[in-house]
């Protein structure tokens, strides 16, 4: 092998499991720009390591990302706890467009909902989670990662699934169900009628509002139908109505959602939980530091 070719051999195996690091680390994290200088700085140290021992890249490659989830997740969660008003993940596009091998890569969790669920885990439980739940690794693989027993690892994981089992929404799983409920929802917002959305609303209905103190949301949860519509029909005629906006029904998370583009890019994103044909949650992210995962 001649000194180019191996730069070159590195990058190869390397790309071949970028998009496999980059879900590991937004499932870890929850969010796009973390997860993508994961994934930066596993390159760097991938690209300085002695590989003449890997036998495995993908492991090794998946061990050095999960590390360096691991490492961000607690600093990321001393910077939430002074987060204003509701948090939430940093959506994703997840259309068709971008092939069913890639969307596998991301993982079948990859949901904004199950996201919100994973940050009530330990940092330790939600890679374990991650690894064996969404990517379906074997439980020596996980220890291998971890530097920990398969005990050790089987317990943990136990101990996750059953936390995230017993506070995950239930969905429906028809994705032409999930699209109609989706229409009907951006029809009545757009149109600013309250007696449609509260058909398609769920009596129980939660609606967060994420802008991070940097555009107007809702400070806590909202709960209720009438309350949701009212506030998403106010909301909707204010901001809808500035000129220059276009609105996009895309793949967010892995499901049905919308996107409303303003002249400076992406401006909401709004990913809906359904279940039996209503809306029993509405994820909406306007904070603009959380949308560049969004560009079309």
């Amino acid at each position: 092998m001649t000194p180019e070719a191996a730069p070159d051999a590195g990058l190869r195996a390397f790309d071949q499991h970028r998009r496999l690091l980059f879900g590991v680390a937004y499932q870890m994290l929850g969010s796009v720009a973390d997860a993508e200088d994961v994934v930066q700085d596993a390159w760097l140290r991938w690209s300085a390591a002695d590989r003449s021992d890997v036998a495995d890249p993908r492991a090794y490659l998946v061990r050095v990302a999960t590390r360096l989830a691991l490492d961000r997740l607690g600093s990321a969660r001393t910077r939430r706890e002074t987060y204003v008003g509701p948090w939430l993940p940093e959506p994703l596009l997840t259309d068709d467009a971008r092939g069913p091998e890639e969307a596998a890569e991301l993982g079948e969790q990859v949901s904004l909902a199950v996201l919100v669920v994973l940050e009530t885990l330990s940092p330790t439980e939600r890679a374990v989670f991650v690894l064996r739940e969404v990517f379906g690794m074997s439980w020596a693989e996980v220890a291998g990662v971890l530097d920990r027993s398969e005990a050790a690892v089987r317990q943990l994981g136990h101990r996750a699934r059953e936390h995230v089992q017993a506070r995950r929404p239930r969905f429906d799983t028809d994705r032409r169900a999930q699209r109609e409920v989706t229409e009907r929802f951006l029809a009545a917002c757009v149109g600013g009628d309250v007696d449609a959305l509260l058909a398609v609303l769920s009596p129980g209905v939660v609606l967060l509002t994420d802008g991070g103190g940097q555009a107007k949301a809702a400070l806590r949860p909202i709960v209720g139908a009438d309350k949701a519509a009212r506030f998403l029909v106010a909301v909707s005629s204010q901001g809808l109505s500035q000129p220059g906006l276009t609105v996009r029904l895309v793949d967010v998370n892995g499901a049905p959602g919308v996107v409303v583009d303003g002249p400076a890019g992406p401006a909401i994103a709004v990913s809906l939980v359904v279940a039996d044909g209503r809306v029993e949650q509405a994820l909406v992210v306007l904070n603009p530091d959380k949308l560049a995962g969004l560009v079309g």
